[in-house]
């Protein structure tokens, strides 16, 4: 396991911007308390940086439904991010981690001068995210570790197992739908999941889709 949620107390990433600057990035997932690694070298997305680094440090991780125009539409529900971390490189990049805070709406996007992309933030229908999240039933946590093993072993990979079965409920269930390789509307369906249970429950229906089962409770 090698993501995990962050540690540190979420209240003082509270203040968060309405006009927010997003990342557009396909297949990538950051969940609130989540931590996303970004190797950050495009000219308009280092100005996106260090303009954050500024001001709020927050920017939106969303993702892009053509990845091959630009720009592309983009799905209605991002999550915002603190900058936790920030190295300048010898090369021209920036080395940044995210901390998740909240997901958000998509009300509109600004028409701005910046050569990154802005828009309306919509928090409100996300505030549980801010909150203490509801544990997994006992009956679900052990089927998606069941469930785990037989993916992994199908993708040809692994994990440390100790790691698996002492990690929180949280922790396993970000680490996992941050990691695993599911397809940009599976990781699209993890987000937009009510809550940490309903996070659980896509996952284990994704790892039962991948080894041939039915995902019935995607539908």
């Amino acid at each position: 396991m090698t993501e995990s949620p962050t540690s540190e107390p979420i209240d003082e990433f509270l203040a968060l911007p309405e006009a927010l600057p997003v990342f557009p990035l396909s297949g990538a997932l950051l969940l609130p308390r989540g931590v996303l690694p970004l190797n950050i070298f495009e000219p308009r997305y280092l100005a996106m940086i260090r303009d954050a680094m500024k001001t709020t440090k927050a920017i939106g991780i969303v993702q892009p439904r053509d990845p091959e125009s630009d720009p592309s539409p983009l799905y209605e529900v991002g999550c915002a991010g603190r900058i936790s971390d920030f190295r300048e490189t010898g090369d021209g990049r920036i080395i940044v981690a995210l901390t998740g805070v909240t997901r958000f709406g998509i009300v509109r996007e600004l028409d701005v001068t910046t050569r990154y992309r802005q828009v309306v933030a919509d928090y409100a229908p996300f505030e549980g995210d801010l909150e203490e999240p509801r544990p997994v039933a006992a009956a679900v946590r052990a089927e998606l570790e069941a469930k785990l093993r037989t993916y992994l072993d199908d993708q040809g990979l692994s994990a440390d197992w100790d790691a698996v079965s002492g990690a929180d409920d949280e922790s396993l269930v970000t680490t996992l739908s941050a990691v695993c390789p599911f397809e940009p509307v599976e990781k699209q369906a993890l987000l937009e999941a009510t809550d940490l249970p309903a996070r659980a429950a896509t996952l284990t229906a994704l790892m039962t889709f991948a080894h041939g089962g039915t995902a019935d409770s995607l539908q």
